[in-house]
């Protein structure tokens, strides 16, 4: 049975930085694309970071260009996303997502995704 387990949320004041880490278990995600996307109350879901099946290729959100960074380590099966200079707009349950198809570079739409974690709370005060 495939799952993904996020930690790393919290609560956090504005300018500081948290790291979120999604771990899977169940199958091997070596050859998929993975990402993290967001979604605050009373909005969609939201794409915020992808990274290729390799780890060679990431994109962001321009929300968080320059502020967030997204990386894997395909020997833990897991991926993580640095946030540094938190904005209170930054608050939202962040999901992890590994992409459905094989050798992808983690797209920014969330009908790709095959399998989802349970999510974790990011809460940044001003």
């Amino acid at each position: 049975q495939v799952q993904l387990v996020e930690s790393g949320g919290g609560l956090v004041q504005a300018g500081g930085s948290l790291r979120l880490s999604c771990a899977a278990s169940g199958r091997t995600f070596s050859s998929y694309g993975m990402g993290w996307f967001r979604q605050a109350p009373g909005k969609e879901r939201e794409f915020v970071a992808g990274i290729s099946w390799s780890g060679r290729s990431t994109r962001y959100a321009d929300s968080v260009k320059g502020r967030f960074t997204i990386s894997r380590d395909n020997g833990k099966n897991t991926v993580y996303l640095q946030m540094n200079s938190l904005k209170p707009e930054d608050t939202a349950v962040y999901y992890c997502g590994v992409d459905g198809r094989p050798y992808s570079s983690g797209s920014d739409y969330p009908s790709t995704y095959a399998y989802w974690g349970q999510g974790t709370q990011v809460t940044v005060s001003s």
